[in-house]
Parts: C-alpha cells; sequence; structure tokens
C-alpha cells in the first residue's frame, strides 16, 4: 500500500510548512524549499525535523 494522495496534499514540511512531494521510489518526502528528505517506513512518513536528511546532489 502506498501513500494516498489525499495524505500527501495536506502533508507539509514540519519546518517551513511548504508542501512535499513523494520521491520516484516511494521512499522518502522531498521538501525542495528546504532542502530535506524525511524517510517514509512501511507507507508510514516520518516527518520528524531531527529524521530529516539533506537532499543529494
Amino acid at each position: 500500500m502506498a501513500l494516498s494522495t489525499d495524505l500527501l496534499e495536506i502533508l507539509a514540511c514540519p519546518e517551513c510548512k511548504q508542501s512535499v512531494e513523494l520521491s520516484t521510489d516511494g521512499s522518502w518526502l522531498v521538501c525542495a524549499t528546504c532542502g530535506v528528505r524525511y524517510p517514509v517506513q512501511d507507507d508510514i512518513p516520518i516527518m520528524l525535523p531531527e529524521e530529516a536528511q539533506p537532499l543529494e546532489a
């Protein structure tokens, strides 16, 4: 089961409050504004600031 589009529409970055996008492989939620990504584990987004990782160049 993947993240629903309804859920993706309401999720926002906990730091800047901007929208996030699902990565192509579905394992990260990406905030382009902050330049970070949040893990998705077992279809559950882990959107804690301490779990954020910098986007890879």
